[in-house]
């Protein structure tokens, strides 16, 4: 189980991130970039910004892992029941979208 803290810490290992509010959100952003993922304290999620390819892989290990039901979950957006996801997994996604920011930077 990953609380609150722990996914912060996790958002905030990789170089350059900072959060910031987002809505009832904690949001997580490479500083100057867009976010790369959201945490919602009431119901203990995130929501994870993959590319949809990568979000039907992560949505295939685990039923608690599934597609924001809107736009933006057509585009990648995904969220992780924190309770129930394992944290190396949650890492994992993180990692993927973190380096899809910087890739985008890149270009």
């Amino acid at each position: 189980m990953i609380k609150g803290d722990a996914f912060a810490k996790m958002a905030l290992s990789f170089p350059g991130t900072e959060q910031t509010p987002h809505f009832e959100r904690a949001g997580f952003k490479i500083t100057g970039r867009r976010m790369f993922a959201t945490y919602l304290a009431k119901d203990n999620t995130a929501n994870i910004f993959l590319t949809p390819k990568e979000q039907a892989v992560f949505c295939q290990m685990d039923e608690a892992i599934y597609p924001v039901p809107n736009k933006w979950g057509e585009k990648g957006a995904t969220t992780f029941e924190l309770d129930r996801v394992p944290e190396q997994v949650v890492m994992e996604a993180l990692l993927s979208a973190y380096k899809e920011v910087l890739h985008k930077r890149a270009v």
